[in-house]
C-alpha cells in the first residue's frame, strides 16, 4: 500500500534507505552519544544521502528529547534525508489524543514518526498484557492520528518473523491495523535476529503477495546474517530497508548500512544515494566510528582498510595484469583503495606493486627487485612485518633502487654512536627512566641525557634533544602510536619482540617497524627509521 506523502518525503521515494543508528545503533555496547554527536551523526548521514534518519525517542530520553528540540530550532539542516521520531502506540485503554508519549512524537516536529508494535501474539498476550483486537486498536488509533495532523508513518511491526511463524493470523491482523490508519510502510523485523536469508525472503514474498502492502525491513544480525537477509528481503520485494551504521547496535548489532548500501549499488545498480554518494562510503564509515570512539572495522565489506588488500603472490600477479581480477569493484567506487601487502608471501609482483604505489619504481630493475624479495623473505622470517609499515617497506626498498644515488640514505641525518638507559626505582616509589644518547649530526659529536615515564619515552626525550637544533622539522614529528607484540618461538623473557611506531607531523601518518630480543633496540630501530623516513620526505 503506498499513499501519497506529506513534506518531508525525499526525491526518489520509490525505495527508501533508512538509518537508525542515532536509536537503535546507540543501543549498542560502549556508545553514548551526547546531543552534540547526535546532530554530527545525522549531518554526516545526511552529507551521504541517506533518505530517513531516525533520530531517536522523544518523551522517553531526555538526551532525544533535546535533539528533536535543537534539530527543530534550526542546528540541523538536511538537504537529503527526512527526520523520523521513533515511539510507541497509545498505552492500552487510552487515547491517543491524551497519550503522553504519543504527543511527544508530535512535538517533535519531524515530518516522520515510525512507529514500533508487538506483532507476535505471544508478546502481545504477555508482555501487553491485552488481547489481539485491543493491539491492533492501539495501533490503528495511533498511526491514524498522527497521520490526521500531517505526519507521515511507518510502522514497526516487532518480532514479525517470529510471530508469523508461531501464528501467522495475529501478525497480519497487526499489519492490516496499521494499514487501515494510513501507514505508509509496514517494516517486518527480525527483531532477535533469528532468521536466515531464504526463509526470510519467502516470508516477505509471501506477505507482499498476500496483502500488496508496502513492506520494510529490520534485520538484527544475531545470525552474521543481517546484511544478507536484508539483501534478500528487497529482492523478495521490500521497498525499504533500516540499517545502523558500521553495525551498530545491541547484541551483536544491525544491518550494516555501508555493506547493505554498497550491495545495493553494486550488486544490484540500485541508485538509493544521490550522484556520488557511494564514493564517500568509505569516509562517512570512518567518520560516524570517530564520533562513537570505536576503531573502525579494518575488515568491514567496502569500507574496511584490508577489503581491497592483496597479500599473496598469486593475487599480486593478477592484479598486476589487471586490478578488477581480485577486485569484486573497483575500490574508488566506493571511495576506498587497494592496497597489496607485503609478507614472506611477497613475490615479485607483489613487491613491485607495492613499490609503485610508494613511489618507488623496480619497474626494469630485476636485479633490485630480486634482491628486495629476499631481504622482505628473510627480514619476515626473522619476526619482521611489513603489512603495517609502509615507512620501513618504502625506506628498504629505495635502499636498493637508489641508495648510493639518495643523499639521505647514503648519508643520513644522524649516525648513532651509543645509547644508555636505566630504570630509577626510587623510595618514594616513582619509577624514572633515564637515557642518554651519543649521536653524530651535522658534523658534531653530541650528547644529550633526558628522563621519561619509561625507557623508550626515555630514549625518545634525549634523541629529539640531540637533534633538535640540527633538524629544523624535527619539532612537527610526534609519536602517535606505539605497539609491541611478543613473538613466538622463544620463551618466556627470551622472546623476541616487534614494536611498530607510528609518527605524524600533523600532515601525514608513516609506521616504521623494528625487532631485537630487547624491546628498547627493537623500539630504537623503528625510532631511527621514523625520522630518517621523514627526512628523506622534508629533503
Amino acid at each position: 500500500m503506498t499513499r501519497t506523502a506529506p513534506a518531508g518525503t525525499p526525491l526518489g521515494d520509490d525505495f527508501h534507505l533508512y538509518d537508525t543508528t542515532l536509536r537503535d545503533g546507540a543501543q549498542r555496547e560502549g556508545i553514548s552519544y551526547s546531543v552534540a554527536d547526535k546532530l554530527a551523526v545525522a549531518r554526516l548521514l545526511d552529507e551521504l544521502g541517506v533518505g530517513y534518519i531516525e533520530g531517536g525517542w522523544p518523551g522517553a530520553l531526555p538526551k532525544d528529547t533535546e535533539f528533536f528540540a535543537k534539530a527543530a530550532a534550526g542546528e540541523l539542516t538536511l538537504k537529503h534525508a527526512a527526520l523520523v521520531a521513533f515511539g510507541s502506540t497509545r498505552k492500552p485503554g487510552a487515547r491517543a489524543d491524551e497519550d503522553a508519549q504519543v504527543r511527544a512524537l508530535l512535538d517533535a516536529q519531524t515530518p516522520v514518526v515510525t512507529l514500533v508494535a508487538k506483532s507476535d501474539l505471544r508478546h502481545i498476550e504477555r508482555a501487553l498484557r491485552v488481547d489481539v483486537a485491543e493491539a491492533c486498536a492501539m495501533v490503528r488509533d495511533t498511526v491514524a492520528f498522527l497521520v490526521a495532523e500531517g505526519r507521515r508513518v511507518f510502522l514497526d511491526a516487532e518480532h514479525f518473523f517470529d510471530g508469523y511463524g508461531y501464528h501467522p493470523d495475529t501478525s497480519l491482523r497487526v499489519l492490516d491495523a496499521a494499514a487501515e490508519g494510513g501507514a505508509d510502510v509496514l517494516v517486518l523485523c527480525d527483531t532477535n535476529g533469528g532468521q536466515l536469508p531464504l526463509g526470510l525472503a519467502e516470508t516477505v514474498r509471501e506477505i507482499k503477495e498476500r496483502t500488496g502492502f508496502r513492506l520494510g525491513i529490520h534485520c538484527q544480525d544475531d545470525t552474521s546474517c543481517a546484511v544478507a537477509n536484508s539483501i534478500a528481503a528487497v529482492q523478495a520485494g521490500a521497498t525499504h530497508v533500516q540499517c545502523t551504521a558500521n553495525g551498530y547496535g545491541e547484541r551483536a548489532g544491525n544491518a550494516d548500512l555501508f555493506a547493505v548500501t554498497g550491495n545495493l549499488v553494486a550488486k544490484l545498480g540500485m541508485a538509493v544515494l544521490p550522484t556520488g554518494g557511494a564514493a564517500e562510503l568509505t569516509r562517512v564509515s570512518h567518520a560516524l566510528a570517530e564520533i562513537a570512539n570505536i576503531a573502525p572495522d579494518t575488515h568491514q565489506a567496502y569500507v574496511g582498510t584490508s577489503a581491497f588488500a592483496h597479500k599473496a603472490g598469486l593475487h599480486a600477479s593478477a592484479i598486476k595484469v589487471d586490478p578488477l581480477l581480485y577486485n569484486h569493484i573497483d575500490p574508488a567506487s566506493v571511495g576506498n583503495d587497494m592496497r597489496v601487502l607485503v609478507t614472506e608471501m611477497a613475490g615479485r609482483a607483489s613487491l613491485e606493486l607495492k613499490g609503485r604505489e610508494l613511489g618507488v619504481d623496480l619497474a626494469g630493475q630485476p636485479e633490485a627487485l630480486s634482491s628486495a624479495v629476499r631481504k622482505v623473505k628473510s627480514l619476515e622470517a626473522q619476526g619482521w612485518s611489513f603489512e603495517a609499515a609502509d615507512a620501513s617497506l618504502e625506506l628498504l626498498l629505495r635502499r636498493e633502487v637508489d641508495g648510493p644515488q639518495n643523499e639521505v640514505l647514503d648519508s643520513p641525518p644522524f649516525s648513532l654512536e651509543s645509547y644508555r638507559v636505566v630504570l630509577d626505582h626510587r623510595s618514594d616509589g616513582e619509577i624514572v627512566s633515564e637515557a642518554t644518547v651519543k649521536v653524530h649530526v651535522a658534523g658534531r659529536r653530541v650528547i644529550a641525557t633526558a628522563e621519561g615515564n619509561g625507557p623508550v619515552h626515555a630514549l625518545d626525550a634525549a634523541l629529539r634533544e640531540a637533534l633538535s637544533p640540527h633538524l629544523s622539522w624535527l619539532d612537527t614529528v610526534e609519536l602517535a602510536d606505539y605497539k609491541v607484540r611478543i613473538l613466538p618461538g622463544h620463551p618466556g623473557t627470551d622472546a623476541v619482540t616487534r614494536v611498530l611506531v607510528g609518527s605524524t607531523d600533523g600532515q601525514r601518518e608513516w609506521t616504521t617497524v623494528g625487532v631485537h630480543g630487547n624491546i628498547v633496540e627493537a623500539s630504537w630501530l623503528a625510532l631511527r627509521d621514523a625520522l630518517v623516513h621523514k627526512s628523506l620526505r622534508a629533503g
